[in-house]
């Protein structure tokens, strides 16, 4: 692959909800360059972008592949994004690299979820749309165009209209050229025709569309068209250019990707009207060629055969191969090897990228997502790529215990390719905690362990950290005896016991006459927190206590700190089962952003979790519900939402603090630890 000036690059992302024909339209693409032979099909595992084992098993895109396409004496860098609420962290990154998106929609099933949400959360970045599925039955492109202009505010213009539909489509008409064309399927071949007759009125009232949206793209025109005079098909030309460049009208196309029908004249449209990598609003101004060297890495891949591969963009400057550069975010040095042109997961060697390029590097040592690279002189940073948070956890361990050292480099692997996944180990519960976006990028991370890193992990549900309290003072003697020939071991403590709302744990000592020797105090302290940690409803540590040791007495040679740290464990176990302990729960803040329609299901719903709604308040389009909800009915909310939503919800949450839990849940949480106890000591 040859290497292009920053003006014939055109950087692309395919976006849309899952099952719209993305993977299949950068198939044809790739087919009408001729840079394959032939189009593979989803269903049969063998397209381009998506090749990793999961995607081919599951005939869905779960990681953004890079697919540039060289046509017409450009570069076309297509970015097949996911469309399934899981992996958008995918198209989060990916956003930061393109210049415009390329909206696909289904002729049949129309605006869906993730249509909406990606559309929505970057209302800035130009966009094309693509009916796609224009011979599927029941494909209906008014009905779809319609859906479009009622839910989305930016001006909807058809820049194409279908010839027929479900078995009869077989093209397009063209409202720039006024003029039909018939595809013939599979080739992205097409005859040019006259426009059907019965076509003619509908097509020359889009084309007054067509042109009050470009003339509205530019002030010259605009007047022009305001004053009644006719623009020239040039003047068109170039308002649809400015239009489409800087995102002021959606241009709208149709087609068929996985019959190759009207592909190519979408293709010709983004070479001809695409946005340019100068007008991205991060570089907007500057002249790209005369700027530091400046890009930013947006995915990074590691595979246990080649290494790590670090994705970028080259936002200004020249890069070239066998050159120093610096990592501005970690400051760092780093060697360029090779530059690498990514095509799914073929690599092609180049000399020199241009400014608004996309490829990888190979084997940078420090480099992470979300880095700047760039030379030392420069201190100007790329802003952070705002990637999602993860909000579903599990606990995971490995099958054997063989696996156990493995498992710790293997999730490191995983946390450098994946930048909202949060791997650690809660020193509570002693389980490693892996927390993602849903349970399929759960599946999936777990599925790569095993493929790419050979670590076998089984899934456990996570364990609530609950704790222990008292409710009552008590007073109690604990006495360690025991003698077994020579010394013998003496401790004796009287303790009282009381709650303490305001803190952990709190020792006093209030001994009168040297009962218990003041060297023994330290002893008896530690002997509490160590007993602390384990308590007796259900073996959860036992917070919010005050001790105070008061009386005792000692043995003259037979008392130790080991006795008496084992009379204060004594005296503990007693006094706690004696001052109606009680089990505490964890509550959290949580905040849910929903769409209005919702708001009478989630507060349903969350009532059903005993949460307690704190308040409501817009946040743009949508409402953010405030509320305290107990961590033990959280840990699936992710699935929750995602299913009373539609996924168009989501939510956050943090620690607040804890309380006690009601005595039918109690008795529940009691009862399976107790279980799980008899478990682990069989």
């Amino acid at each position: 692959m040859k290497v292009y000036p920053t003006s014939k690059i055109r950087n692309i992302a395919l976006v849309g909800h899952g099952g719209t024909g993305k993977t299949s339209l950068a198939e044809a693409m790739l087919f009408n360059t001729g840079a394959i032979k032939r189009m593979g099909k989803v269903d049969d595992g063998n397209t381009v972008s998506d090749y990793a084992p999961e995607e081919v098993k599951r005939q869905i895109t779960i990681s953004s592949s890079l697919v540039p396409c060289e046509y017409r004496d450009h570069k076309i860098n297509l970015v097949d994004t996911p469309g399934y609420s899981d992996f958008y962290f995918e198209v989060v990154g990916t956003m930061r690299v393109i210049d415009s998106m390329l909206m696909l929609l289904s002729a049949t099933a129309g605006v869906e979820v993730q249509t909406e949400i990606v559309w929505q959360d970057y209302p800035d970045i130009p966009k094309l749309a693509f009916i796609n599925k224009m011979d599927r039955e029941n494909a209906n492109f008014y009905k779809v165009l319609d859906q479009m202009k009622d839910t989305f505010s930016d001006n909807i213009v058809p820049l194409q209209l279908p010839i027929g539909a479900e078995d009869s489509f077989k093209g397009v008409v063209d409202l720039i050229k006024m003029k039909a064309y018939i595809f013939e399927p599979g080739t992205g071949k097409a005859k040019e025709e006259d426009i059907p007759a019965d076509m003619m009125a509908d097509a020359e009232s889009y084309k007054e569309a067509l042109i009050e949206a470009a003339a509205e793209a530019n002030d010259d025109l605009l007047a022009k068209y305001l004053e009644g005079e006719e623009l020239s098909d040039a003047e068109i030309s170039q308002g649809i250019k400015e239009a489409a460049s800087k995102g002021s009208a959606v241009f709208v196309f149709c087609g068929s990707a996985l019959n190759n029908i009207a592909v190519t004249s979408l293709m010709d449209f983004i070479v001809d009207c695409g946005a340019t990598p100068n007008v991205n609003p991060l570089v907007a101004g500057k002249d790209l060629e005369a700027e530091p060297m400046t890009a930013q890495v947006f995915k990074t891949i590691a595979d246990p055969y080649i290494g790590r591969l670090t994705l970028f963009r080259l936002f200004t400057g020249k890069m070239k191969v066998d050159s120093v550069i610096y990592n501005a975010s970690k400051e760092k040095e780093e060697k360029i090897a090779q530059i690498l042109i990514m095509t799914g997961k073929e690599q092609t060697g180049v000399p020199e990228l241009s400014a608004g390029d996309i490829a990888a590097l190979a084997k940078l040592s420090s480099t992470s997502t979300g880095d700047t690279l760039t030379v030392k002189s420069n201190t100007n940073l790329m802003p952070p790529i705002d990637f999602p948070v993860p909000t579903l956890s599990v606990a995971i361990e490995p099958k054997s215990k063989g696996d156990e050292d493995k498992l710790s480099g293997a999730t490191q692997r995983l946390l450098e390719e994946d930048p909202t996944i949060i791997i650690k180990k809660d020193p509570e519960t002693k389980q490693t905690i892996l927390t993602a976006m849903g349970d399929t990028h759960i599946d999936i991370l777990i599925e790569k362990l095993t493929r790419k890193f050979g670590v076998d992990v089984i899934t456990r549900e996570m364990r609530i950290p609950y704790r222990e309290t008292i409710r009552s003072l008590v007073e109690v003697e604990g006495k360690h005896k025991k003698q077994s020939g020579g010394h013998g071991q003496f401790g004796h403590v009287w303790i009282k016991f009381e709650p303490n709302p305001d803190g952990e744990f709190t020792f006093e000592e209030n001994v009168f006459g040297g009962s218990v020797p003041r060297q023994y105090f330290p002893a008896v302290e530690k002997g509490l927190q160590e007993a602390m940690e384990e308590g007796v409803l259900a073996g959860y540590p036992v917070t919010n206590l005050k001790a105070t040791l008061y009386d005792g007495s000692y043995h003259s040679v037979d008392s130790s700190e080991m006795a008496f740290k084992m009379a204060a464990r004594i005296a503990f176990k007693k006094g706690v089962e004696a001052a109606k302990p009680v089990l505490l729960e964890p509550i959290m803040n949580v905040e849910i952003i929903v769409p209005d329609a919702y708001m009478g299901d989630i507060i349903g719903d969350l009532n059903t979790k005993r949460g307690r709604v704190q308040g409501m308040e817009p946040t743009g389009k949508m409402q953010m519900i405030k509320a305290q909800v107990p961590l033990g009915e959280m840990a699936r909310y992710t699935i929750d939402l995602k299913s009373i939503t539609q996924g168009r919800g989501k939510f956050s949450m943090e620690f607040s603090h804890y309380e006690e839990v009601p005595a039918q849940n109690a008795e529940k949480i009691i009862e399976k630890a107790r279980q799980e106890k008899e478990e682990r000591d069989k």
